[in-house]
């Protein structure tokens, strides 16, 4: 069988640390184009993961009149996510474009048509739906073993990680928003993907910018997607709090870059059943809490995995690739991530307003 040839667009931090491995690492995979605006980043993203036929080029545009290429990793930021998906699906070419879907629940619906007026294959990158201790913590709430889950509380808490200040990540316009956006997505649609979640019925949030509107006065360790730019713009969130109704539970959450609170095990979700419940580490294991024979009992399941982030985007990118193959939509298909982008946008709206939205 021939092998799927695929190319990468934006070829900065993810596309190094999972896509183009992920690629590599598969033997049915070849990657025929690294794409970049800086054309030195998409040169030492071929010569690290590509091959001699590899292709470094700063345009896109160029990729899509090529016939041959049939799948696109999206790995540019977000306000860009939605244009360059659907010129891809237009192209004919199917698309794994990285969370969030877009900047907001519009743009991701618009991208959702595109896929669905082209008959391509479009997936978000909600890489917890192919992690093994998600997919046991559904097999537990599947199997009734949590009963009635009436609610999920969700902690991504950080003391001091704000992104690249003054860059991408936290100038709204580029991003769409902060630590919601970038954090709560993954924990959110961890959420709907475990309790199986359709129907997001209210949603009421409030956002704060506290720590660093003063950026020259904002005091970090270390700084991930950095160095700061002084000169640049920070008008998104740092902390996010909220509660949402849906078909399923409710859920609690709260969420920060950073605060002014020092706790190393602040990021987890809790699901809450009427039977028992489950406290999931993030990017970790999980203890399930319950009762037998009559007295309380826990357990905490072992979990055989070499290296959680690499496996859970080799799964990832190896079931886009499966999909491309056969047309089949799933689990990260784009329709299955509308909800929490529709989840997203209500937080961010019902902050702006004051007020409880309702859908």
């Amino acid at each position: 069988m021939a092998k799927t040839r695929v190319a990468i667009i934006g070829c900065g931090t993810i596309a190094n640390a999972a896509h183009a491995p992920s690629y590599q690492k598969n033997p049915d995979v070849e990657i025929a184009y690294c794409v970049d605006i800086i054309p030195e980043r998409a040169q030492a993203l071929k010569e690290k993961f590509g091959t001699e036929n590899t292709k470094a080029i700063t345009d896109y545009h160029e990729m899509l009149k090529d016939s041959t290429v049939q799948a696109v990793s999206v790995c540019v930021p977000n306000y860009l996510h939605n244009p360059i998906s659907i010129d891809c699906l237009r192209a004919g070419k199917d698309v794994l474009c990285e969370k969030p879907a877009a900047k907001t629940y519009a743009l991701a619906k618009e991208m959702a048509d595109a896929a669905h007026e082209t008959g391509r294959i479009l997936n978000i990158g909600v890489v917890n739906r192919f992690n093994k201790a998600v997919n046991m913590v559904k097999d537990y709430v599947d199997a009734g073993k949590l009963g009635e889950v009436y609610h999920v509380y969700c902690s991504f808490r950080a003391h001091r990680s704000i992104p690249g200040l003054g860059g991408p990540f936290t100038t709204k316009e580029l991003a769409g928003g902060g630590v919601l956006i970038d954090w709560g997505v993954h924990y959110l649609d961890l959420i709907n993907y475990v309790l199986g979640i359709k129907e997001c019925r209210t949603v009421s949030g409030a956002c704060y910018s506290k720590l660093a509107t003063n950026m020259r006065e904002y005091v970090y360790e270390n700084m991930w997607a950095g160095p700061p730019d002084y000169n640049g713009t920070y008008d998104v969130e740092e902390y996010v709090t909220g509660f949402i109704r849906t078909d399923k539970a409710t859920i609690s959450l709260n969420g920060s870059w950073a605060e002014n609170i020092n706790d190393p095990a602040s990021t987890f979700i809790e699901f809450i059943g009427d039977k028992g419940g489950i406290k999931l580490t993030y990017g970790g294991g999980f203890t399930f809490f319950g009762t037998k024979d009559g007295k309380l009992w826990q357990e905490t399941p072992e979990i055989k995995v070499d290296n959680m982030f690499n496996d859970m985007f080799y799964e990832e990118l190896k079931a886009f690739v499966e999909c491309v193959n056969s047309g089949e939509h799933i689990r990260s298909y784009v329709d299955n991530n509308l909800i929490t982008a529709q989840m997203m946008q209500g937080l961010y709206d019902s902050a702006e307003l004051g007020k409880e939205v309702s859908f």
